[in-house]
């Protein structure tokens, strides 16, 4: 069964038509069952992980044309947190996110694709200070599932990296052993739960 859907032999097209049919629609991100993360390299010996805690999203899955399947999301830079309050602060300021500035940070998906099997992949414009430049995400698919509560959910779990400099984020300190003090690649990383739209 897949999310938006794919090309599959005779004999299972029919079950896995049903299937995708079945989750064809509409779907909003529960940002409650949701987790939007990063990880940066610190000072070339560690890494620092951190998330964004408040943020909104859409889906349209589409079961029968995988090109009409679209990802939607806004995420408030203020609710970035790391674990240290100062880090958080000075991830906020303007050597970084500029958070008064740019409040928001959005990801509008322009492709997506199926990989075979539960693997997907979405490419989107991801926008971070006033600054646009596609990203390719990686998609595993984890399944779909009616919860206690009557909603409809898919959950899949997703991966990318990208160089924080392609979007201006470009401050550091250099090391006196050599190298410097926050690497430019930066892995995100996602576990994403979305219930389907009456």
């Amino acid at each position: 069964m897949g999310i938006f859907g794919r090309k599959n032999d005779e004999t299972t097209a029919a079950g896995a038509t049903a299937d995708t049919a079945a989750l064809t629609g509409d779907y909003t991100i529960d940002p409650a069952h949701t987790t939007l993360g990063f990880v940066a390299r610190h000072a070339m010996v560690t890494n620092v992980k951190g998330s964004f805690q408040e943020f909104e999203g859409t889906l349209h899955l589409d079961g029968k044309d995988p090109s009409q399947s679209t990802a939607s999301l806004d995420i408030k830079m203020e609710s970035i947190t790391t674990g240290s309050p100062d880090r958080d602060g000075h991830l906020k300021s303007a050597d970084f996110f500029k958070a008064d500035e740019f409040p928001t940070m959005t990801f509008r998906s322009t492709k997506a694709e199926a990989l075979g099997g539960e693997d997907y992949r979405i490419t989107g414009d991801l926008t971070i200070l006033g600054v646009s430049k596609p990203v390719t995400i990686d998609l595993e698919f984890n399944g779909a599932a009616k919860d206690p509560f009557g909603n409809e959910r898919v959950g899949f779990e997703g991966k990318a990296e990208i160089k924080r400099s392609d979007w201006g984020v470009t401050w550091n300190a250099a090391l006196e052993t050599g190298g410097v003090l926050v690497s430019d690649k930066i892995k995100l990383n996602f576990d994403i739960s979305a219930i389907k739209n009456a």
